[in-house]
């Protein structure tokens, strides 16, 4: 994908950073609540102004003086973001004038090379925006840009300047799409870990406190000659167990993750094994019909032999029985153990997930089905019959069986027959949907000479 250039938003707590970030980008992405502490880790969302793509990457409010839980860790996040960022726009508040936060603040972009404007938001008064931006002079960041972010006043004025910053826009070919890979699990099964072993770099905040990540973080990297988007995920956990806030608004996003995803990752502890909830989690993504590898992680804190993979695998699946068409791989993301065999897996995955089967070969396939088991007779003695077979749609890999009655075809012969396609076609890594339709013989065997022209 095309470099795009990074503007950096900064400031301390509740100043409406993640308010401006969704205004810039014309989104709701960011998580805004009045509560202090909200974002912690860098998110990044995409931008454009002025014929110029941009990313603005939101930050964790900057407090110096606080030993809060979480503080070295969100002035290493904002340090990150400084350091891959053409502007940095520094967030303050105007209605409560100059503090001596945003002065601290103020003193130390100045150690660091990365072109920093002041924004001061909430100046919700066009007459009063210049009067009460007029103060943040004595911040010695050049001149005070008056906005309000809730409303868009005064945005249109700062993104113009904002791309006057910008470097020239590069000559480069865009790659195809990036393959959304969203990162899903429990709070605590090491997400963020993985993300951040997959990166090479501390991508995201780690850390024993449940909730930790609320945002979904989203990544670009290259891969098996392919771009992808990494999406790490809020954990997951009961709804009657969250309370309204930012861990709820971070698990909707979690579910909105999944919705967008090409392929989930669905990270399971291997300490503490399958629980309810990485059951309702695998269901999801099923239903969602997307692409899955499940990765049990903390392998290396497991005692085991020779043995332990085969029966803990055995065990695991037992559990997730709806995902048996998923691959499993036992990873650590904290020695990077297999780590590298993710993509390899991913990508064969998404393949087949995007996968078409010409009609004469899915009915191949269930013709040998027929012939190994033939179709259920109903207590009164009418007989199912399957006329043919064909693929409708792609992502996940659907097709539509025409029967004389779908009512005469059980649960059990359902399954049998899905079975069938995925030994006889393959489709490793993605679920697949089978629609039943009733249909009068002579019809569906016109019908499945129209599509045999047609392939």
């Amino acid at each position: 994908m095309m470099a795009r250039p990074i503007v950096a938003i900064i400031g301390r707590p509740n100043v409406g950073k993640s308010t401006l970030v969704n205004r810039l980008c014309s989104s709701r992405e960011a998580i805004v609540h009045d509560q202090p502490g909200v974002t912690r880790d860098r998110t990044y969302q995409n931008g454009f102004w002025g014929g110029r793509d941009f990313q603005v990457v939101d930050t964790g409010g900057l407090v110096f003086d606080d030993a809060s839980e979480f503080l070295p860790e969100i002035i290493e996040q904002v340090k990150l973001a400084l350091s891959e960022a053409a502007i940095a726009l520094l967030v303050v508040d105007g209605q409560l004038g100059v503090t001596c936060a945003d002065q601290e603040i103020a003193e130390w972009l100045r150690n660091h090379s990365c072109k920093t404007l002041v924004v001061v938001n909430k100046c919700e008064s066009p007459e009063q925006g210049l009067s009460m931006a007029s103060e943040f002079w004595k911040l010695g960041l050049g001149e005070p840009y008056p906005i309000s972010a809730i409303h868009g006043a005064g945005t249109g004025d700062l993104l113009d300047q904002v791309i006057k910053i910008l470097p020239a826009k590069h000559s480069m070919e865009e790659d195809a799409d990036p393959i959304q890979l969203a990162i899903i699990g429990r709070p605590n099964v090491g997400k963020s870990s993985l993300l951040n072993t997959i990166c090479g770099e501390p991508r995201a905040i780690v850390s024993s406190t449940r909730g930790t990540t609320r945002d979904t973080i989203d990544t670009f990297i290259k891969r098996e000659n392919n771009s992808w988007r990494l999406i790490d995920t809020a954990g997951i956990r009961r709804r009657r167990s969250v309370n309204y806030g930012p861990e709820f608004f971070g698990i909707n996003r979690s579910f909105k993750a999944i919705e967008r995803s090409d392929i989930c990752l669905l990270v399971i502890d291997a300490i503490d094994g399958v629980t309810e909830q990485d059951q309702r989690l695998a269901g999801r993504i099923e239903e969602e019909g997307k692409a899955c590898i499940v990765l049990v992680n903390k392998w290396d804190a497991v005692e085991k032999d020779t043995y332990t993979m085969t029966f803990m695998e055995k065990e695991l699946r037992s559990k997730l029985f709806f995902l048996d068409w998923a691959a499993m791989i036992f990873v650590s993301a904290h020695t990077g153990q297999r780590i590298n065999s993710i993509f390899a897996l991913a990508t064969l995955a998404v393949e087949q997930h995007r996968r078409r089967v010409t009609t004469s070969v899915v009915n191949e396939v269930l013709t040998d089905a027929l012939n190994w088991r033939s179709t259920p007779t109903s207590r009164g003695g009418r007989q199912g019959r399957l006329y043919y077979g064909t693929q409708v749609s792609v992502r996940p890999p659907s097709f539509t069986l025409f029967v004389n009655e779908p009512k005469l075809f059980g649960e059990s012969y359902r399954r049998y027959l899905e079975r069938q396609l995925r030994e006889g076609l393959g489709f490793e890594g993605t679920p697949i949907k089978l629609f039943w339709r009733g249909k009068k013989q002579r019809d569906a065997e016109k019908e499945l000479s129209r599509q045999q022209e047609n392939n």
